[in-house]
């Protein structure tokens, strides 16, 4: 039962809440998406001075993880309390208060019991406002990654065509070369060197043919497990190198997919030796193979210092590298990135906890 009121006393009470609706209402429409606590500063100190009795009121507003309040804050008080839902999910709450020693569940008016819900749904709506924006944002980022690495598939599998012809030819005729300056050391080293280099950029066009999906794949039905532990083995004394302890977390012994077999070693080849790369001295690798019933997932996370904010979105860009010239071409991961996607199936990463970095893959079974 709400208090004795008189006529007059009422009509101001009222005017007070439409005035605090309509400033919050203002606040909100006006709102820094991106720095919200000055609009939960205001619309609580509103709220306060809309209460009949604000010189004695608290208010507490608390969101995800934080508590904006205003006023006293006695021990023992008697609220109102109203829910913060975003698409029908609690994420926190608004309230006011005051002592006990002076008041009861009857102090408030009903008008402000009806102010509260209000403000609630209004702080509600901001927020599903900020989560659609947010993910219209994010998709547009997709569509424009997606649109730039198909671009780019396109531009390197026709690179990777027109250098495979010349590459052949410097590396035949150098051959031919050697036999002609056989007896000429000094030559015969100049020759190598020429060779080393081809036989490099041979390797440059090959995962450029990779990350465009241009190498013929022979997907067969395999035991992914034997796979796995072979690309892993080969890396042993990269390992040993550093210290480093690799944790091997397989769900069962026999895992069945259709796969190209030199592919996938490919991709646990390049996520592992970039772990390694990133990893401390002494630090540790987990390889993590689930079975699912209609997907398998592969986790590859390390201890490193992590990926950088502003990275996100270049992460599997190819030539894109964080390492120092001539230490990574920068086409590691977006090789991984197109073997992933040629075989229907996911990747994405997040932070490993406490630092680190989480590598997942998702490869669906049919």
């Amino acid at each position: 039962m709400s208090p004795l009121i008189s006529a007059e006393d009422k009509l101001r009470e009222r005017i007070k809440e439409l005035t605090c609706l309509y400033n919050v209402s203002s606040y909100i429409a006006n709102s820094d998406l991106d720095n919200l606590e000055p609009t939960w500063q205001a619309i609580v100190y509103s709220l306060q001075e809309a209460i009949r009795y604000p010189e004695e009121a608290s208010v507490e507003l608390r969101i995800e993880d934080k508590l904006i309040s205003a006023g006293d804050y006695p021990e023992d008080k008697v609220i109102i309390l109203s829910a913060i839902k975003v698409f029908n999910k609690p994420i926190g709450s608004i309230q006011v208060g005051y002592s006990k020693l002076k008041y009861n569940e009857n102090s408030f008016l009903n008008e402000e019991i009806q102010l509260l819900n209000n403000i609630a749904l209004e702080i509600g709506n901001l927020f599903e406002r900020k989560q659609i924006i947010e993910s219209e944002a994010l998709a547009k980022r997709q569509i424009e990654r997606a649109d730039r690495l198909g671009i780019l598939g396109e531009i390197t599998a026709g690179i990777a065509h027109e250098l495979n012809t010349p590459l052949a030819n410097i590396l035949g005729y150098t051959e031919l070369l050697k036999d002609q300056f056989k007896d000429n050391p000094s030559v015969l080293n100049d020759l190598d060197k020429i060779i080393h280099s081809a036989i490099f950029s041979r390797e440059v066009v090959k995962k450029l043919m990779f990350f465009s999906c241009d190498m013929p794949q022979q997907m067969e039905l395999r035991n992914m497990v034997p796979i796995i532990k072979d690309a892993i083995g080969l890396l042993n004394p990269n390992f040993k190198k550093k210290e480093l302890h690799c944790h091997l977390d397989i769900s069962k012994d026999k895992i069945m997919l259709r796969v190209d077999a030199i592919q996938l070693t490919q991709v646990i080849f390049n996520l592992v030796i970039n772990a390694i790369y990133f990893s401390p001295k002494q630090g540790k690798i987990t390889v993590m193979v689930k079975d699912t019933e209609s997907q398998v997932i592969l986790k590859i996370s390390d201890v490193g210092p992590g990926i950088q904010k502003k990275d996100f979105d270049h992460v599997f860009n190819p030539f894109f590298t964080t390492k120092p010239v001539g230490e990574g071409s920068g086409l590691g991961l977006s090789v991984v990135h197109g073997i992933v996607k040629s075989h229907k199936g996911s990747i994405k990463f997040e932070p490993n906890q406490p630092k680190g970095t989480i590598f997942t893959i998702t490869l669906p079974k049919n």
